[in-house]
């Protein structure tokens, strides 16, 4: 900007649709509080599930930082909604994995000491 001892840019705001389908975010919030279960984590949101836009939880869902930058890059609400959906849908199946094998790891040598198994070979 000229004359100006500071930089300076020129800002364009892209249109961004803040308005978002209610029952959708409901369902986004209710697997969010299920992945978080499954990681024994607990977050309050302090606003209701109505109030809550993607942004307020694209942090709280394990997105990589390029999915960061790609929900960041949806100019509508609902595409946000959309896109943490089907992100949730591919995690929590794969969480919900891993604490079933953690689960199995604890287990592990604990099948050697089975009790009731008295095998006795019959000759024919």
């Amino acid at each position: 900007i000229p004359d100006k001892l500071y930089s300076g840019a020129i800002v364009n705001y892209p249109d961004n649709r803040e308005q978002g389908n209610v029952e959708q975010m409901r369902k986004v919030m209710a697997s969010i509080r299920e992945l978080h279960e499954l990681l024994h984590l607990s977050k309050d949101f302090a606003k209701a599930d109505e109030q809550i836009s993607a942004y307020d939880v694209a942090h709280h869902v394990g997105f990589s930082l390029q999915e960061e930058y790609e929900l960041l890059s949806l100019m509508d609400e609902r595409q946000r909604q959309e896109y943490l959906k089907r992100h949730l849908v591919k995690t929590l199946p794969l969480v919900s994995g891993m604490e079933q094998l953690k689960e199995k790891v604890k287990l592990n040598g604990h099948f050697k000491n089975l009790g009731g198994f008295d095998w006795k070979w019959k000759e024919v």
